[in-house]
C-alpha cells in the first residue's frame, strides 16, 4: 500500500516524511520545496511473534527492536497544495496527479497557525481553514474527473447496454478505485442507475464526494504540536493527532549516532553519551520530553502512521514461515517476513502475496500457533503466522 502525505507548503510534511523514513529530502521554511514527488518507505510499529513464540527473530524485509516489528508501508511526500489547486493554482496540477496511486492520505496540518494558506509566515491561522480548503481541493479533483467524462460516458451505457459500473470503473481505475468501491460510492450515493442520463452536476458532486471518502481516506495530524501556539487547537480536536515531526526527526537522528536510545513510537528516550551533548541539544530534548513525551505520550509520528495502516484502512500483519517448527523459512531466518494484508484477507491471499505460483497452487495452510490445519478462504487474524503448502 501506499500512504499519501499532503499537506499545504511549509506545514511540515516534508519534515514529517523524513522523520517517517530518514531520507535525504530538502527541507526549509519556503513554500513549494517540494516540486518532485519524494518516495520512500517508512515502518509501522506492531508487537512482535516472537515474545509470546519464545525465540529470537531473524527478520528480513523489516526489523525488530526490543520485541516491537516494524512492518514497512511505502509513503509519498508530494508537492504542496493551495487553495484553487484544482484549477492549476500552485503546482495544484502536479499535485493531483502525484495522488493517483495513494491507497490513503495523511494531512499534515501547521496546528500552531504560523503560516497561511500557501505557506507564507503570518501569526492566529485558523488551522480549519487549511483542513477544509484541502479536503474541498480533492473533491473537486475527484468531480473535475467524472464531469469531463460525463457525456462519453453516459453515451456509451446507453448505447451499448453496458453496466454502469463497467462503464464509469474505467477512467476510475488510474485512480486506484475499484469497481467495488464504485459500487459502494453510487449506494451512498443514493443515485438511481436507470436514469443515469438525467443526473445532475449535484449528483456527480455527491458521488466524487463518497469516491474521495472511499478510496483516499484522510488522516488528519497536528504538526508542530511542540510549540506553545498549538495548545488550544490541539486542546479541541480530541480526535487529531499531535506531533512533532521535528522532534522526532531529532530523536531518530540521535538514536542512529549511538548518543541516546530511542525506539520510534516510544514514551521516553535514554542518554547514552551525555558528554556529546551541546547545550543546544540539551534543551532541546528537555523540551521534547516536557512538551510531548510528558503532555501526549511521544512525538506523535509513530502513532500517526500505525493509525493509518491499522485505523483508516484496517490492515493486518502476517507471517509466512516454511519450517512451522522453527519458525523459519528455507535458510534458517526465524520469522523472517512480515506481510501486511486487507482485514479480510485469507491464507490464499497470504499465498498470493508471497508469490503468484504459491497462491495459484494452494493446497493447504498450517496455523503455527494453532497447529491447525486452514483452508484456501480462512480468513487470519492479525499476527497469525502461517506455514503454506502448495504443488510444485
Amino acid at each position: 500500500m501506499i500512504i499519501g502525505i499532503v499537506g499545504k507548503p511549509s506545514s511540515g510534511k516534508s519534515t514529517f516524511f523524513k522523520a517517517c523514513t530518514m531520507s535525504n529530502v530538502e527541507i526549509t521554511g519556503h513554500p513549494f520545496t517540494t516540486i518532485k514527488p519524494n518516495q520512500g518507505v517508512g515502518y509501522v510499529r506492531v508487537e512482535c511473534p516472537c515474545k509470546k513464540a519464545k525465540v529470537k527473530c531473524d527478520p528480513q524485509n523489516s526489523y525488530c527492536r526490543g520485541g516491537e516489528r516494524f512492518v514497512p508501508v511505502r509513503l509519498l511526500d508530494v508537492a504542496g497544495l493551495v487553495p484553487g489547486a484544482h484549477e492549476g493554482k500552485g503546482l495544484g496540477n502536479q499535485f493531483l496527479d502525484d495522488l493517483r496511486n495513494a491507497d490513503c492520505l495523511i494531512h499534515v496540518i501547521d496546528a500552531s497557525g504560523m503560516t497561511n494558506a500557501v505557506g507564507d509566515k503570518t501569526m492566529n491561522h485558523d488551522p480549519y481553514f487549511d483542513i477544509n480548503f484541502l479536503d474541498a481541493e480533492i473533491h473537486q479533483w475527484f468531480k473535475g474527473i467524472i464531469i469531463k467524462n460525463f457525456s462519453m460516458l453516459t453515451k456509451k451505457a446507453t448505447h451499448f447496454g453496458d453496466s454502469i459500473i463497467q462503464v464509469f470503473s474505467e477512467p476510475l481505475t488510474g485512480l486506484k478505485i475499484s469497481s467495488e468501491d464504485l459500487k459502494k460510492a453510487l449506494v451512498k450515493s443514493n443515485l438511481n442507475l436507470e436514469k443515469v442520463q438525467s443526473w445532475t452536476l449535484e449528483d456527480y458532486a455527491k458521488l466524487s464526494v463518497e469516491l474521495k471518502n472511499i478510496s483516499k481516506p484522510m488522516l488528519i495530524v497536528a504538526n508542530k504540536a511542540d510549540v506553545p501556539a498549538s495548545d488550544e487547537f490541539i486542546k479541541n480536536n480530541k480526535d487529531i493527532i499531535p506531533c512533532s515531526a521535528l522532534a522526532e526527526t531529532v530523536l531518530r537522528d540521535l538514536n542512529e549516532k549511538g548518543i541516546i536510545e530511542y525506539v520510534p513510537g516510544d514514551s521516553s528516550f535514554k542518554v547514552l553519551k551525555k558528554d556529546e551533548l551541546d547545550d543546544k541539544l540539551t534543551t532541546a530534548l528537555d523540551m521534547i520530553k516536557k512538551r510531548l513525551f510528558d503532555v501526549y505520550n511521544g512525538t506523535g509520528v509513530q502513532k500517526a502512521l500505525n493509525n493509518a495502516v491499522f485505523n483508516l484502512m484496517h490492515m493486518k500483519v502476517a507471517y509466512p514461515v516454511e519450517d512451522e517448527h522453527k519458525l523459519s523459512d528455507s535458510k534458517g531466518h526465524v520469522l523472517p517476513t512480515a506481510i501486511l494484508l486487507d482485514e479480510n484477507a485469507t491464507a490464499e491471499d497470504l499465498a498470493y502475496k508471497i508469490h503468484s505460483d504459491i497462491g495459484k497452487n494452494f493446497i493447504r495452510a498450517i496455523d503455527c500457533k494453532t497447529k491447525m490445519v486452514i483452508g484456501k478462504n480462512h480468513v487470519l487474524k492479525n499476527g497469525d503466522i502461517v506455514k503454506i503448502y502448495a504443488r510444485t
